[in-house]
């Protein structure tokens, strides 16, 4: 009987967490007339093509994770997949709106404006964008229970998120990405720098570390 207000609180969160990234993508959908003025960059393309993407495996993780474990990983595991399915909508919407493919022919040329780093051989050991988990990774996810999906969980989403604020950090500090998509990426460097903070603090009361 105890674990029905947790429960609730958790749906009640992730309700709100999504209302953050709905409000997100209005303000982003509110610079449409900004967008207007000039064409979209390759960097403003390549970031909400790839971070889309990088955003779908964080909801893969989220909704991987064992419906079994204690309400504050699973709860927190919600959060991120509302929020992150929002701001992935309103990426994808923006590309839409500008009648561009969703998805990346060369993902992270964006990064590396050189195309350097797409000249060298693939590297399988390396995951295509920044702290992606591996197949092996994702399904050993699938298969945790209990403590030890708690703990791969957040140690996996941690390295995403770290990855994912690199992707952001470069796109903040591009000098030719538009206003609205500086403003996206500083929110998201914000918001997943305080969920690694909270995530680290969830590792510890279980004896483990990212």
């Amino acid at each position: 009987m105890r674990r029905v207000p947790v429960v609730v609180g958790a749906v009640v969160l992730a309700l709100v967490m999504a209302a953050a990234g709905l409000f997100t993508g209005i303000a982003w959908e509110n610079n449409r007339a900004e967008a207007r003025s000039h064409e979209p960059t390759p960097v403003d393309i390549g970031f909400a093509q790839d971070m889309a993407v990088h955003h779908d495996q964080a909801i893969l993780m989220g909704n991987t994770l064992d419906g079994g474990v204690a309400p504050d990983v699973r709860g927190f595991a919600d959060r991120i997949t509302a929020t992150q399915t929002a701001e992935a909508a309103t990426m994808r919407g923006w590309l839409d709106w500008f009648g561009l493919p969703l998805t990346s022919d060369h993902p992270m040329a964006w990064m590396h404006p050189g195309g350097h780093d797409h000249e060298a051989p693939p590297n399988d050991d390396e995951p295509p964008m920044p702290g992606l988990a591996s197949t092996d990774e994702l399904a050993r996810l699938d298969d945790a229970r209990g403590t030890a999906a708690e703990i791969l969980f957040l140690q996996l989403m941690i390295r995403h998120h770290r990855g994912g604020i690199e992707m952001a950090t470069a796109a903040q500090n591009a000098d030719t990405a538009s206003p609205a998509t500086k403003r996206l990426a500083l929110a998201m460097i914000t918001e997943q720098g305080d969920e690694i903070g909270q995530m680290t603090l969830l590792l510890r009361v279980r004896d483990a570390t990212p």
